[in-house]
Order: structure tokens, then sequence, then C-alpha cells
């Protein structure tokens, strides 16, 4: 057997037809992390990649601003120990577009960028922070949006992009990593919240408008971390029960056991949105009967009448209504519900459909350069 032309891992990963350049990796922690990584596992599944990231602190902190500023420099080296052009080169997120210049080399190489929320929608809050950054991501646009092919992680993602210029945006929603199953509970009367409490989540507003259209012993469980104090005042009512952030294993049983799990967001005045939802998917996931708002990313994180159901946002007498027709569901009907929807929650919000999105995006951004992977 001859070795002559063998090729070392190395080699064959700086050869990769896929560059993935992101500043969110491990061990931060983070939506954008996650994303970066697990999409990188999966995809290589389908098509060799090479991965040029940024790690993050060992205390799970972004990396700190001297790591930040060399970056760039981190990059330039590895595409110049590369041999070839890279087919596509995929940047983790929007705030690192002028790394998208190298296109401008790799005349052939498609350009793909991922949009997920903040690095898309910081313009929106305005003041001298967000001014500039949105003029930033305008400059993008001008100077690369005609290359560019974008991965917004929902249509609502897609629709904030477009506000600074931004062309050729394909949605790919999210995938869920949530693996724990929850054990369900007959005859439940507890509807269980779950997530950071901010405004834009719409726990005041459960509490204030829908709450009070329900049966008195109907009763609120809030899960998660407070983030926004105006929001703590909703954890006072008689009906609420505030159990704080919880591990995986014990919000996935409180999935399973509540009568539902609500996602009840609203529209607040700032401009902020739900770029996806992940809580959607993970409670479907998990076992549980999902109520979110039709309302920004949770329209894409909820596949309706399958997964969940989609309710009007602010519609307080729908949700009532809603919430009263599960609790009068049969246990036969509802086992039945709760069993397909864990199904095929677990099988559309998983990485392996993911990646395969994401490379039907890769081919087609190559076709646009008259290119195929």
């Amino acid at each position: 057997m001859s070795y002559g032309n063998a090729k070392t891992e190395c080699e064959l990963t700086m050869n990769a037809p896929v560059l993935f350049i992101t500043r969110k990796w491990a061990p931060a922690s983070g939506g954008m992390e996650t994303y970066s990584m697990r999409l990188t596992e999966a995809m290589e599944v389908l098509e060799r990649t090479q991965i040029v990231s940024l790690r993050g602190q060992t205390n799970g902190m972004p990396p700190g601003w001297f790591e930040l500023l060399s970056f760039p420099i981190t990059v330039i080296v590895s595409c110049l120990r590369r041999p070839t052009a890279p087919k596509i080169l995929h940047l983790g997120d929007m705030a690192i577009w002028p790394f998208g210049f190298l296109t401008l080399i790799w005349r052939r190489a498609a350009l793909v960028i991922s949009a997920h929320g903040t690095d898309v929608a910081y313009h929106r809050r305005g003041g001298i922070a967000g001014s500039l950054y949105g003029a930033y991501l305008r400059i993008g646009a001008f100077l690369l949006g005609q290359r560019a092919t974008i991965i917004a992680n929902s249509s609502a993602t897609r629709e904030v992009t477009a506000e600074t210029g931004w062309k050729n945006i394909e949605v790919v929603p999210l995938a869920s990593d949530f693996d724990a199953s929850g054990t369900p509970k007959v005859g439940s009367q507890t509807i269980l919240f779950a997530g950071r409490l901010v405004k834009r989540k719409g726990l005041s507003w459960f509490v204030d408008t829908v709450l009070p259209l329900l049966p008195s012993e109907f009763s609120l469980e809030v899960a998660g971390p407070i983030w926004d104090e105006s929001e703590e005042k909703a954890l006072s009512d008689p009906r609420v029960q505030f159990l704080g952030a919880l591990p995986q294993d014990k919000l996935a049983n409180r999935f399973a056991e509540a009568l539902c799990v609500i996602i009840p967001n609203i529209e607040p005045k700032n401009g902020e949105y739900e770029g996806f939802g992940l809580v959607a998917p993970e409670a479907a996931a998990a076992g549980g009967v999902v109520l979110a708002a039709d309302h920004g990313g949770l329209t894409d994180a909820v596949l309706h009448n399958e997964t969940g159901f989609l309710l009007q946002a602010g519609n307080a007498a729908a949700w009532a209504n809603a919430i009263k027709d599960i609790a009068n569901w049969p246990a036969e009907h509802r086992a039945d519900w709760c069993e397909k929807a864990t199904a095929r929650s677990r099988t559309y919000y998983s990485w392996e459909r993911v990646a395969k999105d994401t490379l039907s995006v890769y081919q087609k951004a190559l076709r646009m350069n008259d290119y195929t992977i």
C-alpha cells in the first residue's frame, strides 16, 4: 500500500470547501456559541468544514477586548495557510461582515452570513451606539450586499436584517438541544411560563390580563431568571409561584406536568423582538402543550397545530379560551397529541435538519456564482 499521496487530517481541513469564521465559541455560553458549534458539528457529516473560531473565557464569558482585536490576525493567518480558496465563506454573525472582503480575493467563493437577533437589531435601540451600529450594517450592505447570502434564524430576523439594506435572505429555523423528557401529570391546573423575565416575553401582560379571566383554581408557575425589575411585580400575584432558574431535567418535568406552557410575547415600544424562541421546541420535545404568541420568531419556533398552537399576541380572550379548551381535553387525546408533537419537534428542530437546510443555502449561493459544491 502506498502512502505517497496521503493527506493528514490537518491538510484536509485546511483544504475544506467550507470555511466557517466565528467570534462565538466555547467555553463562552450563549445562543450564538451553541449555533456555531452545533451547526459545524452537524455540517461535518455533509461537507468538510474548516473552522476559525475565537474561544471564549473559561468562566463562560465572551473573550476580552485584546482577543477580539487580535482575532482578525488569526483569520488572516489561517486564510494564508490554505492551499486553495474555499467554495463557501460562512461568517457566524452579522457583526463580522468585514471578513466578507475575503471574497474579493477569492472571487469564486460564495459569501454566506448568519443573522441571529442582537447582531441585526441593535440599531433599533437608538442612541449614539444604536445609530452607529446601524450605519455599520448599512455600509456592509452597500459594499457586500450583492455578494452575500444571509441565513436568518426566523422570518422575523429576516425582516429586521432587511431594515439595514441586506438582501438575498434565506430563513433556516434553529434547532433545540433539549433532550430531556418529562412525565405527564393528568388533571394539572398549573400553567407554566419559562424564560427570562423581560418585558417582551409578556409575563406581566399575561398575569394582568389573562389570569383574571381563568377559573380561580388555575395557577401559574414561573421558571427563569429576573432580567427586568419591572416584570418582577407579576410575581407578587397570589396565583403565581416563582421557581427561579431550573436545570434541564427539572424543567423537562415541569414542561410535561403543566396544563400548558405559555410564551405570551408582546411587542414593546423599544423595538425588541424574539429572534426565535427556543423554549417552544424545548417544551414540545419534553412533552408539553405549547401556546405561543404569533409574533416575532415564535412563528418559526412553533409548527401550528403540530408542535404547539399560535395565538394572537395581546388577545387576552383568545388566550384564556385556548387554556380552558386544553383543560377540557380527554386524557387519551392529550396523550396522543403530546406524543405526536414531541416526535415532530425532535425531528424538525434538529441540527441535522439545520445542517441540511444550510447546505441547500450554500448550493443556492454557489449557483449565483455559477459554481457547485
